[in-house]
């Protein structure tokens, strides 16, 4: 069954369908959430919100993007909301290493990552959240203003001025 039907059918309230959806789109959003908050139990409890959210508002979806842009647009403000509550250092002082993590989750595949979440844990969400969304998931900046309820302008600065910060921390030319 191809996601359409299956959104058609939870929205109707069938919750295999609704399940099925879920399961189908859980892993794109953890790795998601990972990025963006660069601590694997905060992502597993961003994950499990955003579904909870998706699960309560699965009726107001109207089929404008992606079913995943749309869980997108849910975590990233449920994050945002997130850290409005708790200020940065209320959230990296859990007992858990979160970069430290990160690392060892991506030291088998590419050793120069490990550089690049350094910086990016370094970046606020405000800057951390468009880059990701602009240059790993490749979503237009349009459609990362909606997602983030932020003007495409705005988005756009955000982006670059995250890339100049990490060039820079990297020290990495714009040449390549």
């Amino acid at each position: 069954m191809d996601e359409t039907a299956l959104i058609r059918k939870a929205q109707k309230g069938d919750q295999v369908a609704l399940a099925t959806l879920l399961h189908e789109n859980y892993l794109f959003l953890r790795r998601y959430a990972l990025k963006i908050t660069l601590k694997p139990s905060l992502a597993d409890d961003l994950t499990q919100e955003t579904m909870t959210k998706a699960i309560e508002k699965i009726h107001l979806y109207k089929g404008r993007s992606k079913f995943s842009t749309w869980l997108i647009s849910i975590a990233s403000n449920l994050y945002i909301d997130m850290c409005r509550k708790q200020s940065k250092e209320e959230l990296m002082a859990d007992t858990e290493t979160p970069l430290h993590q990160l690392k060892w989750e991506f030291a088998h595949r590419q050793l120069d990552w490990m550089d690049v979440v350094d910086e990016l844990g370094k970046l606020s969400e405000g800057y951390r959240l468009p880059l990701i969304l602009k240059h790993y998931y490749s979503y237009r900046y349009e459609e990362i203003g909606k997602m983030l309820g932020i003007p495409e302008g705005t988005v756009k600065s955000r982006v670059h001025h995250a890339l100049s910060l990490l060039r820079k921390e990297l020290n990495v030319n714009d040449e390549g």
